[in-house]
């Protein structure tokens, strides 16, 4: 996939701002409805949040890191790598969503959640929103960063920003029929 810098960039931020308003209007909902599963194994809308939440406590500092820490000019255009593409491209929300496992530690099943877990992921929102607008100054190419899931593996950081914002976008959905599963119980 190759696109302009710019485009990619005002198309993540987009998508954030539609995370942000998602979760916006979760926070107008009962404690009930927040904590409602359908099943004992699926998660409830609060358990979704959370999941994003334990991610961003990875990637939003990784993210700052390498973007402080980067000493690529930025380029006109984004050309996504392979392995990120993939990843990227196995998170982008899906009519019926295809089942994933997590891993341990970033599984919040059976958490006791409250409100605050919806705050906490909109101060990670306006936190994106920071990264995003910081990125337009490095190379979205030439800059990488870290993944949750292994050490070894670094994307770029364009990649970066799709993987963490499409996985958002994916469980703010997953959050969002949770709670719609709870007005027909």
């Amino acid at each position: 996939m190759k696109i302009r810098s710019e485009e990619l960039i005002q198309d993540l931020i987009e998508r954030t701002r539609q995370n942000i308003n998602q979760a916006e209007l979760l926070k107008i909902k009962t404690d009930n409805a927040l904590n409602y599963k359908a099943a004992s194994q699926s998660w409830s809308a609060l358990e979704c949040l959370e999941h994003l939440n334990l991610y961003g406590r990875f990637y939003l500092p990784e993210i700052a890191k390498q973007i402080e820490q980067s000493r690529y000019p930025k380029e006109t255009d984004f050309k996504s790598g392979l392995l990120g593409n993939y990843f990227a491209n196995s998170l982008l929300p899906k009519e019926k969503l295809n089942k994933m496992n997590t891993f341990k530690s970033m599984n919040p099943l059976n958490s006791e959640l409250d409100i605050s877990v919806i705050d906490n992921f909109l101060d990670q929102q306006i936190q994106m929103l920071e990264l995003l607008n910081k990125a337009r100054h490095v190379s979205l190419n030439k800059t990488k960063a870290g993944i949750s899931i292994s050490s070894l593996i670094k994307l770029k950081l364009g990649d970066t920003f799709r993987v963490v914002i499409y996985h958002n976008q994916r469980h703010i959905q997953q959050a969002e029929k949770a709670r719609e599963a709870s007005k027909n119980s």
